[in-house]
């Protein structure tokens, strides 16, 4: 069952992490398995003459976010609600929280935002709205907020807070990952650890489709300084960084960027039969033989993995290893979906291989061929043949996997 979680952050300023901790969430965004589950952080700031909430969280969880946040603060006391990105996971609670304030604060964030939520909540959420413009600045209480727009992480309304007296960023989407940590910052090594593959697997099939503006945006933030000089960095989902902020954003930057784990290959296939998997054993035993490590994931009668966690392991691949079957003179459709995905999501300049099997006549490596040569991946060859693979084709296939790298 979904709980929460209300933390105070800081003294001074005085604020709060209120954190739904959402567990019984399956598909994210009806379509990413995640039984890891996800947060959704909002964050309140009591100011001198002011008080402010970033964000909100998603509609299911409305009634309990607005109980919990009538513990810290009288709703009609808040003065300025911040929407940073209208995806209604973040935004879902807000039409609750103005009824609830009275209408009374002014809602901010970029032009793209106020029209979205007009189209997603109807005019009374935003008959008070100020849209505000890239590196804006707006006094509020005794604090000065600066407003930076990183539009496509991952929507075109996107933008970020920054603090500027206590160096804080609240930045949404940006910096958050799937799964529900056990602690609510970066405090211990072991949690962080265990999370970060969680960030990568959101950031690719979140994100993924807009990969390149992750690293134009982290640049962006470099150049204006407060990424280095950040004493916090308060995502919408997942960890806040307090012990080293810099450290997610260089995550997602490498995450952007498709930099690859040394000797680190992806291997995916499908086999109906058991011809595909005689010769990913082929494949994956000379892998190892020139020191690299699989990473291998299988879709037979007994398996079938969340293509969410392919994804995730795209980016710091060095290179990729597609079996596949040809089936009613196609893709087999597990593969064919997983690599439409991959296309769409994670398309980065690694080598590609593929190997594959087929009864009565070889489709799909020409298929799989014909789009690779439409995405940024390197076909580096492709080696198909009939039944059960003969002595020559293990020969080819090993001497094919060597000439990878």
């Amino acid at each position: 069952m979904a709980g929460i979680l209300v933390k105070k952050i800081l003294n001074e300023p005085e604020l709060y992490l209120i954190r739904i901790n959402d567990d019984e969430i399956k598909y994210f965004e009806a379509t990413w398995y995640i039984p890891e589950g996800i947060t959704y952080n909002s964050y309140l700031m009591k100011l001198k003459d002011a008080v402010v909430l970033f964000d909100t969280v998603k509609k299911d969880y409305a009634d309990m976010f607005l109980e919990e946040l009538t513990k810290l603060v009288d709703p009609r006391e808040i003065t300025h609600i911040i929407v940073h990105h209208t995806e209604p996971d973040h935004s879902g609670a807000l039409p609750k929280v103005l009824e609830a304030n009275g209408y009374r604060a002014r809602v901010i964030g970029t032009a793209f935002a106020r029209n979205l939520l007009e189209g997603f909540y109807g005019k009374e959420v935003v008959k008070n709205f100020q849209v505000v413009k890239d590196g804006e600045e707006l006094k509020i209480g005794n604090r000065t907020f600066r407003f930076i727009t990183v539009p496509w992480l991952h929507w075109p309304d996107t933008m970020i807070t920054y603090v500027v007296e206590d160096k804080l960023i609240f930045s949404c989407d940006a910096g958050g990952g799937y799964s529900i940590p056990e602690e609510i910052d970066d405090s211990s090594e072991e949690v962080v650890k265990e999370y970060l593959p969680y960030v990568t697997k959101y950031v690719v099939t979140v994100i993924g489709h807009y990969h390149k503006y992750i690293v134009q945006n982290i640049e962006k933030l470099k150049k204006l300084g407060i990424i280095d000089n950040a004493k916090m960095i308060l995502p919408g989902h997942g960890l806040i960084w307090r012990k080293n902020p810099s450290r997610i954003f260089e995550h997602y930057e490498r995450i952007g960027a498709g930099i690859p784990e040394k000797d680190k290959v992806l291997v995916i296939y499908d086999s109906m039969y058991g011809f595909v998997e005689e010769r990913m054993k082929i494949v994956i035993d000379e892998l190892k033989k020139l020191g690299k490590k699989p990473i291998v994931y299988r879709f037979t009668d007994r398996e079938s993995p969340a293509v969410a966690d392919i994804l995730g392991e795209v980016p710091t691949a060095e290179a990729i290893v597609i079996g596949a079957s040809t089936f009613e003179a196609d893709i087999h459709p597990r593969i064919r979906y997983a690599l439409f995905e991959i296309l769409d999501k994670a398309n980065y300049e690694k080598p590609v291989l593929i190997v594959g099997a087929f009864g009565w006549g070889g489709v799909a490596g020409r298929k799989i061929e014909t789009l690779i040569a439409r995405s940024k991946f390197d076909h580096m060859a492709t080696i198909e043949s009939r039944g059960r693979p003969t002595k020559e084709d293990e020969e080819k296939i090993r001497e094919t996997v060597r000439a990878l790298f």
